[in-house]
């Protein structure tokens, strides 16, 4: 919540310190995070000051609440003075010479190579949002059956024909 008038912040990030999981907290600035005795919880939004908490080692319950009072960040940036080039051959010369960096879309394609994109994602920790998409995922598959039985594939040309192909390989032979 907002310090000042205590409305509820959405997208704040809840984060486990020194590990690679965390939320978001919902529209109203509620969230629910799997933590153990101990683990520090940081949170962070744009404009606010980050606040850390730690979950206390004596606790008798298996449930914890808080309300954390997000304290507004106000940052001063150094004055920026703004003078015209004093002749025009040296601003086209500056402008020539400018190197214009890589838009998102040139970013895009070379983070889109093969070898680059398993670097990637053997480097970059995974966060919330792919654990909760895989959550909303499952329930919207099991929503969309809801009150009938699901298809079964033992009915599917496609299954069948990977079944055979399986078997003229030898995947279902006893291995030594």
């Amino acid at each position: 919540m907002t310090a000042d008038s205590l409305r509820g912040l959405p997208g704040v990030t809840v984060k486990l310190k020194n590990q690679n999981r965390g939320t978001y907290t919902n529209y109203q600035g509620v969230f629910s995070i799997v933590v153990t005795k101990g683990d520090e919880i940081e949170f962070t939004y744009v404009g606010y000051k980050p606040k850390n908490v730690s979950i206390p080692q004596n606790l008798q319950s298996n449930r914890y609440s808080i309300i954390q009072l997000m304290v507004t960040d106000t940052v001063y940036l150094p004055a920026t003075i703004i003078k015209p080039r004093p002749r025009r051959e040296q601003f086209e010369r500056d402008f020539v010479n400018t190197p214009v960096p890589d838009d998102q879309l040139e970013i895009a394609r070379q983070n889109a190579k093969t070898a680059q994109s398993r670097l990637l994602q053997q480097s970059l920790p995974k966060d919330g949002s792919e654990a909760s998409n895989y959550t909303l995922r499952n329930i919207a598959r099991s929503t969309y059956y809801s009150g009938q039985v699901q298809p079964q594939a033992i009915f599917s040309p496609l299954a069948w024909a990977e079944f055979i192909r399986a078997w003229k390989r030898g995947d279902f032979k006893k291995k030594k």
